[in-house]
């Protein structure tokens, strides 16, 4: 398909697949995890203030400058800094490249962790898991060279098929993955909420203790948790800003993803934190919740089997959806920079280098062939270095390069409203801010989010 064709066709379609990106690993075990470890309710209030002021401000300025310049990252940065007050176009053609290696180095590493959820719903669905010793059947794959070739194959193979006609392709399989997600969820929350003991669970993530707001750390830790959940890296949600027709509003298009995006955070700590406090386990178990924390959880529970067969399932689509995102703003740039390449080409490369690194990165922490310690340090260096920077990037290009006049004339085409000087001051001086507050801390702290 031609890239001046390759468009979302409705505006739910455009929705869901950006709710798609933004919905994940972040979403599933990140949100969960910092929450409960981060103080529960007041962690969340924070949260959702971060997610309010990026989604409206920073996520809708990376759909308005995808939909500007017509394509997505490297052209993105490339008009940018060719309008600004002078022609500086060679400077964003360079500096593009940054976020787009951020975007193919995540896709690597995400691949493997949703191999290793794709393993742990094979085995629900045959019954196996309830049967192993979970911290035993954990090591046995996580830290173990080669473990889940096979499943991590199947991901990146069914990820390339849902994104071979790009936006076409990407829509209509959101369309089925993304109210899949949600209805599977809820029926989760509503399991889990007749749980003896779930109640103290819903207290902890309701009820705000209100001394954690003293704890610099739990706001930078809810700030960069916005950041990466609403896949503002200053790269993957420019494509899909590309695709997006003049006649719908970016500003709404943001609001309704970030409404999205916090709805599935919250309603995955409705199944985890709840279940966690019922069947005391530790809600701040990190990646160790979907493969410690959880098995141990569906041992005891009463129709643990078909709880897990769904989990796991329900955290595929959502691993899936963002990994299309990941690999389709690679493609895309790569497409619009050299003209002379093939799409189904440019995916197929794609697909063998997310696997090729990604298969000797399985192991999750230093085992012997581990690409650079395994996959936990591998996202720590993405987390760290890569999203925080390229984040900084965009804000930069988006509110201090590109000329206020053309950033603003495209935000308020096809808007509702008329977005102004407020709109713009917020972005320029306030979301950049924090952008660079983020990259600042992670550098310092040499650690990811």
């Amino acid at each position: 398909m031609e890239q001046k064709t390759n468009k979302f066709v409705s505006k739910i379609g455009f929705i869901l697949a950006c709710v798609g990106s933004a919905v994940g690993m972040a979403n599933v075990w990140g949100f969960p995890y910092k929450l409960g470890s981060n103080g529960g309710g007041a962690f969340l209030i924070i949260y959702i203030l971060f997610v309010i002021l990026f989604g409206y401000v920073g996520l809708s300025a990376e759909y308005a400058i995808g939909r500007r310049s017509g394509t997505g990252t490297l052209g993105s940065y490339t008009f940018a800094w060719k309008h600004s007050s002078t022609d500086r176009s060679r400077i964003g053609s360079i500096i593009g490249w940054l976020p787009l290696i951020g975007s193919i180095a995540i896709a690597v590493g995400y691949a493997v962790i949703i191999a290793y959820v794709l393993k742990a719903f094979t085995q629900s669905l045959f019954g196996s898991i309830m049967t192993v010793n979970p911290g035993q059947w954990f090591e046995s794959f996580a830290f173990k060279p080669f473990s889940v070739v096979p499943y991590h194959a199947v991901v990146i193979i069914v990820t390339l098929l849902t994104i071979v006609l790009g936006a076409d392709t990407i829509e209509k399989s959101n369309k089925v993955m993304m109210p899949l997600f949600f209805i599977l969820f809820v029926i989760l929350a509503i399991r889990i909420s007749f749980l003896p003991g779930a109640a103290i669970g819903y207290r902890f993530l309701f009820i705000p203790d209100w001394s954690h707001l003293k704890n610099p750390s739990v706001w930078i830790t809810a700030m960069g948790q916005a950041f990466f959940s609403l896949s503002i890296t200053g790269s993957g949600m420019i494509v899909y800003g590309a695709y997006l027709s003049k006649d719908h509003d970016c500003v709404g298009g943001a609001k309704n993803t970030a409404l999205f995006d916090t709805i599935a955070a919250v309603v995955a700590a409705l199944v985890m934190i709840p279940a966690c406090f019922a069947y005391q386990m530790d809600p701040a178990g990190g990646p160790g919740l979907l493969f410690v924390v959880l098995p141990s959880l569906l041992q005891q529970m009463p129709g643990g089997r078909l709880f897990g067969i769904i989990l796991y399932l329900v955290v595929v689509f959502g691993g899936i959806s963002s990994l299309q995102n990941m690999l389709e703003v690679v493609a895309e740039s790569l497409l619009h920079r050299f003209k002379t390449l093939r799409r189904a080409a440019v995916i197929t490369v794609l697909g063998v280098i997310t696997f090729g690194i990604g298969v000797f990165m399985e192991p999750i922490a230093e085992t012997k062939g581990a690409i650079l310690g395994g996959w936990g340090s591998w996202m720590d260096l993405v987390s760290t270095y890569i999203i925080p920077i390229g984040a900084v990037l965009g804000a930069v290009s988006w509110f201090w390069v590109l000329k206020k006049e053309e950033l603003l004339d495209e935000i308020n085409t096809g808007a509702v409203k008329r977005y102004g000087n407020s709109w713009y001051y917020l972005g320029k001086y306030v979301y950049t801010l924090f952008a660079l507050l983020l990259c600042v801390v992670a550098l310092i702290r040499g650690e990811g989010f």
